[in-house]
């Protein structure tokens, strides 16, 4: 979005408690429009931190823009390598964020995505949803990230996890949060230019980022925020303690358990308890003229989305286990019974069904597996008209989110996502 000469109205906050910036950018925007000045936020562009003491807002006057968006908005993208397409029609329509999936046995390489991205926008921020540490050593995570920076100079952010289908696919458990701690430690400190020391077996070595001051390479001089995924008490700790930010579900029941004990563990590390800039994944459509949640086009686009937390019960049940803390047996039991007719069907082998349960995760239904969509399923996404959807991130946003992640499957699904939502949603609470 260009830059404009129309008036600007900018103030400046210094404090500790994110909540009172966003009440005096309220008041800032409420004081506008009591004046008659015409308003409209402008998403897309910086907004300014919460990791510091100091935040400003810009309001643009008169039609055409106005910076000062409260939430970001994301649209969280399966790592196929041509989403560059989508990523910059998403920078054209208002979106905030891109991210990028990273599982490698599902998508495409996600740096080699990101790369891509980060050549075809300008604005829209690129991040990882997420990178899992076992997956590649902290140094090549660090050269990775960092040589996106270099291509989108101060947009990049890394987003780490314990693993889910990155572990799951190979038949493996999450990481442990031991191993989340230091592979994060290592990277942030490799991207602050330090000597970092890491062991393999019996050996320990100090390694540093050799040439970060070439100008050929990568790019560390653009800070690069780091957010941690995180569910059980012990990653929650980590986020407080290391992170910049928290990614977690944007439907979460109690955010708040989740911000005090970031901010316990904040404490305890000597660093600011400010509330954690918030990154919250959902997936979700908006209804077209006699849709429902069961129409054909819905399920097609948010079905795939839908099955993961039933995914992770069988994991948690038949396989090795699962990093998102959610259990049901008797769902678990009744996947396990589709499970094992479709992989028999197939000739799978019985020590590999994970392959199966896998099979098209977050990307499209597998034959039978339609059987588990609801109208419940689908409306615990971020699906509905355009008002209850708005109506819906209002909601997000005062538990907290700071920036909602929207998933789709595959390009036609972003596509629509993109047009549906920038027009019905983004434009609409722009000007309200």
């Amino acid at each position: 979005m260009s830059q404009t000469t129309e008036p600007v109205l900018v103030y400046h906050q210094q404090g500790h408690n994110p909540q009172d910036a966003d009440a005096t950018r309220l008041v800032s925007r409420m004081a506008l429009r009591c004046a008659g000045i015409p308003t409209q936020i402008c998403a897309g562009l910086t907004q300014g931190s919460r990791q510091g003491m100091w935040w400003s807002s810009i309001f643009r006057c008169e039609s055409g823009s106005m910076l000062g968006a409260f939430m970001d908005y994301g649209i969280a993208f399966p790592s196929y390598i041509d989403a560059w397409r989508e990523a910059a029609a998403a920078e054209a329509a208002g979106f905030t964020h891109a991210w990028f999936f990273d599982s490698q046995l599902i998508y495409s390489d996600v740096y080699a995505t990101m790369a891509l991205a980060a050549e075809h926008t300008s604005r829209i921020k690129l991040g990882t949803l997420v990178s899992i540490p076992s997956n590649r050593l902290s140094a090549v995570t660090a050269s990775a990230i960092s040589t996106i920076n270099y291509l989108a100079p101060g947009r990049v952010i890394l987003g780490l996890g314990t693993g889910y289908t990155g572990r799951n696919t190979m038949g493996l458990p999450a990481v442990t949060v031991k191993d989340f701690r230091e592979h994060t430690q290592q990277v942030r400190g490799l991207l602050q230019g330090e000597e970092v020391l890491i062991r393999e077996g019996d050996r320990e070595r100090w390694i540093r980022l050799l040439h970060p001051d070439r100008g050929d390479f990568i790019n560390i001089e653009d800070h690069i925020p780091i957010y941690l995924a995180a569910n059980g008490p012990r990653a929650l700790a980590a986020t407080g303690e290391l992170a910049d930010g928290w990614v977690t579900g944007a439907l979460t029941p109690n955010l708040e358990a989740g911000f005090e004990a970031i901010r316990v563990a904040s404490a305890s590390a000597g660093r600011p308890t400010d509330k954690p800039y918030t990154v919250g994944l959902t997936s979700g459509c908006v209804l077209r003229d006699g849709e429902s949640l069961t129409s054909p086009r819905v399920i097609e686009r948010v079905g795939p989305n839908a099955l993961p937390g039933l995914h992770a019960m069988w994991e948690s049940h038949y396989g090795p286990g699962a990093n998102l803390g959610i259990t049901d047996p008797d769902a678990a039991a009744a996947f396990h019974r589709y499970i094992v007719e479709y992989g028999d069907a197939r000739g799978s082998q019985p020590d590999r069904r994970y392959l199966d349960v896998h099979t098209g995760h977050m990307v499209f239904l597998k034959p039978g597996e339609e059987q588990f969509i609801s109208e419940s399923s689908i409306g615990a996404t971020l699906t509905g008209t355009p008002p209850q959807i708005i109506e819906r991130l209002e909601e997000m946003e005062a538990a907290g989110i700071d920036n909602v992640a929207i998933a789709c499957t595959n390009a036609a699904g972003a596509r629509d996502l993109i047009a549906d939502f920038g027009s019905e949603v983004i434009a609409k609470r722009s000007t309200t």
